[in-house]
């Protein structure tokens, strides 16, 4: 005698979803600003590093006798297509080679802020109690001192250089490093995984860096783009003011300044500086408020 047949039972493949990086890189391409911000400021990096390897032309030579040569487009010398300054320097190589002097300023100045800022976040927020009192009554100290006028003071005090400026502005910019590393520390400290090492007899610092801080960082690294324009800025900033970088280096704040007496004879040697230095931190903004799209969840974006 046969046995019934048993009645097929349908077997679905379970739905595929696409892999973390697919959606970061989907996330990445549907967002304009990331495009703009990141490919503007990628152009900008790779004309800093590489525009003097391509332009041979020393930005310090001077040509005296060559004095604001006229750019191109007012039928000026082939051999300096954006002219030249008030002591003959070529102005297309000073633009790459300050380009150089504002990046780096602007990535070492944040690394330096951010190291300040993160740490006391992260120990306030993790320990809370007198730790968290001390780091806010910091932060509230360095909230009541304008930047400006600080940097101005110490500059002209201490003395102005490379150096200098860059160690300035890293201790005047960590403010908003620690108040977002405190603020996520405090929310995240609680959560199981940090519960977990403690109880397995995690150190506090491995559980500050290795646990909470990989978690935070998303929030971090939109401050960090915020605040490497802003230090781009204060240092073009005291640069026209005659405190920022001295010459004969060539930083865009320090070009504005020797141009200006010529803004209305010569306009395009305070224009040139001052589109690179708008492009650069328009780019910065437009990519960080896209890493801020990318990285929130997608129920807030």
């Amino acid at each position: 005698m046969s046995k019934p047949a048993t009645p097929a039972v349908a077997t679905t493949a379970p739905e595929s979803r696409p892999a973390p990086f697919r959606r970061l890189l989907k996330r990445i391409v549907g967002n304009s600003g990331t495009l703009v911000g990141g490919g503007l400021l990628l152009l900008i990096v790779l004309a800093a590093l590489l525009g003097p390897v391509f332009y041979p032309q020393d930005p310090f030579a001077q040509d005296v006798a060559n004095r604001i040569a006229e750019p191109f487009w007012n039928g000026g010398p082939a051999i300096h297509p954006l002219g030249t300054d008030t002591l003959g320097r070529d102005y297309l190589a000073r633009l790459l080679y300050g380009g150089r002097i504002s990046l780096l300023i602007g990535v070492l100045a944040v690394s330096m802020a951010a190291a300040i800022g993160v740490t006391l976040g992260l120990v306030a927020g993790y320990f809370g109690g007198r730790v968290d009192l001390v780091v806010r009554f910091l932060i509230t100290t360095r909230l009541a001192m304008p930047v400006v006028l600080v940097a101005l003071s110490v500059v002209a005090t201490v003395g102005n250089s490379l150096t200098i400026v860059i160690l300035v502005l890293g201790f005047l910019i960590w403010d908003r490093f620690a108040v977002v590393a405190r603020t996520t520390a405090m929310q995240v400290r609680g959560i199981d995984y940090v519960k977990a090492a403690r109880a397995v007899g995690s150190s506090h610092a491995r559980i500050i860096f290795k646990e909470i801080l990989p978690n935070i960082s998303n929030g971090l690294i939109v401050v960090a783009t915020v605040e490497l324009a802003n230090a781009i800025l204060l240092e073009a900033a005291l640069s026209f003011l005659g405190l920022g970088v001295q010459p004969p280096l060539p930083s865009w704040g320090l070009m504005i300044a020797e141009a200006k007496d010529y803004l209305f004879f010569s306009p395009w040697l305070i224009t040139l500086p001052g589109i690179a230095l708008v492009l650069l931190v328009l780019a910065i903004n437009l990519l960080g408020d896209g890493v801020r799209d990318i990285t929130a969840p997608s129920g807030t974006r």
